[in-house]
């Protein structure tokens, strides 16, 4: 019986004709990219106005407004620690709407949500990693049963006495503060309660006021309320001292093993942008970060520079959500 051959073979026309109109289309991509961005562009950020995302957001707007040639406008879409702001980003369909993101945005949000109204591994594309840091453990310097020279040992024995008449406050459930908290927790033996808040200031302002007992809190802000003799610093949440937090010691010193947490902060597009653009856009952001200036305001910020391609976010993002996904499961957590 004679075979079928469902396979046409290749003459030197049609290869011709392929490579034509590939050619044609990449021509096009980039004429495209080129005649972008034809309006101002904006960048979303699901945190208020002075949190670290905001902050960092609007360093880069005015070097990326003037890469660009037009006007890059900063929006706060708060609420639901920073998933508000993503889920804008993952559907804009405008090709000019980026998000500034954390960590759990672009990781975990369908995973302690699976209502949650935007899938991170399905709606947005990396941009760039733009920096890393540790978390710093806070606490009042006035506080009821912890002396007020007390080292790190010394306030989690008061930790462990208050059990769950303490309180601990974050951004929102989902976050590396809450995550984090959740973890140190279980290693430590403590109970305090979660209270979530809108942004980390408001974390702050919250501790200042007696409502909270203790937080993680970006080392900017902790550093800027030691310094004011605002709140005292019990630790780093990095396996190690940190030069973004000079003097403080790890979490690992003050006895709670294996203790290694970053939070970070990154650019991510829709998915739907066309991909000439977030080249495009990658590059300048990149090129943004690694200025002087922009790295010094990063530090001042609480960021060790990173800005990574596209490709070292993916990464980022891919082992990140599994270890994070490990976490979640392992101390029933959920925002449901």
């Amino acid at each position: 019986m004679a075979t079928m051959n469902f396979f046409r073979p290749f003459t030197r026309r049609s290869v011709l004709a392929a490579g034509t109109a590939l050619v044609a289309a990449a021509s096009t991509h980039l004429a495209f990219a080129a005649d972008w961005p034809s309006k101002p562009v904006r960048i979303v950020v699901g945190f208020p106005g002075g949190s670290s995302p905001d902050l960092t957001a609007r360093t880069f707007a005015d070097p990326l407004s003037k890469l660009l040639g037009q006007p890059v406008i900063v929006e706060n879409k708060v609420g639901a620690g920073g998933n508000i702001g993503a889920a804008e980003v993952g559907r804009a369909k405008d090709d000019h709407t980026i998000g500034l993101m954390i960590n759990g945005n672009m990781t975990i949000a369908k995973i302690l949500n699976p209502a949650a109204p935007y899938d991170p591994l399905k709606d947005l594309a990396p941009l760039s990693l733009i920096g890393v840091s540790p978390l710093v453990l806070t606490a009042p310097v006035e506080q009821p049963g912890v002396p007020r020279n007390a080292d790190a040992k010394t306030f989690f024995a008061a930790a462990r006495a208050a059990g769950d008449k303490w309180s601990y406050g974050t951004p929102g459930i989902g976050t590396i503060g809450h995550l984090g908290t959740e973890l140190l927790k279980a290693r430590s033996g403590i109970a305090p309660i979660h209270i979530p808040y809108s942004g980390y200031p408001q974390v702050a302002t919250a501790m200042l006021g007696g409502q909270l007992q203790m937080a993680l809190l970006p080392p900017a802000l902790a550093l800027s309320q030691a310094q004011a003799g605002k709140l005292r610093l019990i630790g780093v949440t990095s396996s190690g001292r940190s030069a973004l937090a000079p003097g403080v010691p790890s979490l690992v010193e003050a006895g709670i093993k294996d203790f290694d947490l970053q939070i970070w902060n990154a650019f991510a597009a829709p998915r739907s942008m066309p991909e000439a653009l977030r080249t495009k856009l990658a590059g300048m952001l990149v090129e943004i970060a690694r200025t002087p200036e922009v790295r010094e305001k990063l530090f001042q910020q609480g960021w060790q520079m990173v800005a990574t391609s596209p490709e070292g976010l993916a990464n980022r993002v891919q082992k990140d959500t599994q270890e994070l996904s490990r976490l979640i499961k392992e101390q029933k957590i959920s925002n449901q």
